[in-house]
């Protein structure tokens, strides 16, 4: 039905139908279920995101001790009402970090796309539920239309650090959720696209390099920081703002940009942060080994 977010947006515009239900019709035919099935599905998506935002929000610790009890900081920096940014942007990060929290301490999440990744889109949808008013129904179409935008990265470029460093995990994740949004809050597909480019060009090249090889550090803030590009690219998107460079051209960029980068800032904890005397001083501590010398790494 579509591959590109051209085709998604033309689709829609051309049918007059919300890119929501243009998903929902495509899961329809590739597996046979019903409408009632595939929502039944997500239904229970939504559900598991709103338990682990609960559950982060409430406070927990990662086993290692390198995470946990920031999202409880938040909600209570939040209550001072002492912020200096808005309430809507810092409820996502908080939500995104409590989502984060709990997979980094084996808790149960919902991949969107991947685990590591998993809180942004939770955590934008349900920062604006309140402020968009947005009916259980309404909170399953966002997470169809964060779908359908994830479905062309994911077979246009890449979604995971390994292959295409963060920018293609955190970044499509960003980008999803910066769609979703713009239409949950009555924008057109054009502007969910332009949304969704916006946020992906801003997080191009940006490197997977867990501490210790642990999705925790920097994982958990990134979630954090990616939830509020996408709600800051939204509210672009809908203000009129468009992106010079088409979507579909930003995720060609970003699948190139993945390719050249070195396989030391791909997940493998060798490069960027991971590879700092800190980021090496913990792995030790975790793994007991002994410290690394981070001149042996440079040539």
């Amino acid at each position: 039905m579509f591959r590109t977010v051209s085709e998604l947006v033309d689709l829609a515009t051309r049918e007059n139908k919300k890119i929501s239900d243009i998903m929902i019709e495509r899961e329809m035919k590739i597996s046979g279920s019903s409408r009632e099935e595939i929502i039944s599905v997500m239904a229970r998506n939504l559900e598991v995101m709103e338990e682990a935002i609960l559950k982060g929000e409430a406070g927990v610790k990662s086993t290692t001790g390198l995470t946990g009890g920031d999202a409880t900081l938040m909600k209570a920096y939040i209550a001072e009402g002492r912020f200096l940014s808005g309430e809507v942007l810092l409820e996502a990060v908080t939500k995104a970090i409590a989502t984060n929290e709990v997979n980094a301490a084996m808790g149960i999440i919902c991949a969107t796309p991947t685990a590591g990744s998993a809180g942004v889109v939770p955590g934008v949808l349900f920062a604006v539920k309140e402020r968009l008013d947005l009916s259980k129904e309404a909170m399953i179409d966002f997470l169809f239309t964060a779908g359908a935008f994830g479905f062309v990265v994911a077979n246009q470029a890449f979604i995971s650090g390994a292959a295409g460093g963060c920018q293609a995990e955190i970044g499509s994740a960003s980008a999803m959720a910066s769609a979703a949004v713009v239409e949950a809050a009555g924008g057109t597909p054009e502007q969910a696209a332009h949304a969704m480019a916006m946020t992906m060009k801003n997080m191009l090249g940006l490197v997977c390099d867990p501490v210790a090889g642990l999705v925790e550090v920097p994982c958990v803030k990134r979630n954090a920081l990616g939830a509020s590009q996408a709600i800051i690219s939204a509210d672009m998107a809908l203000a009129g703002v468009k992106s010079r460079i088409p979507c579909d051209e930003v995720i060609e960029a970003m699948y190139r940009v993945g390719l050249q980068m070195p396989s030391s800032l791909r997940e493998t904890a060798e490069g960027g942060l991971a590879a700092t005397p800190t980021g090496r001083a913990i792995q030790a501590k975790i793994f007991g080994l002994a410290p690394e010398n981070p001149s042996e790494h440079e040539s």
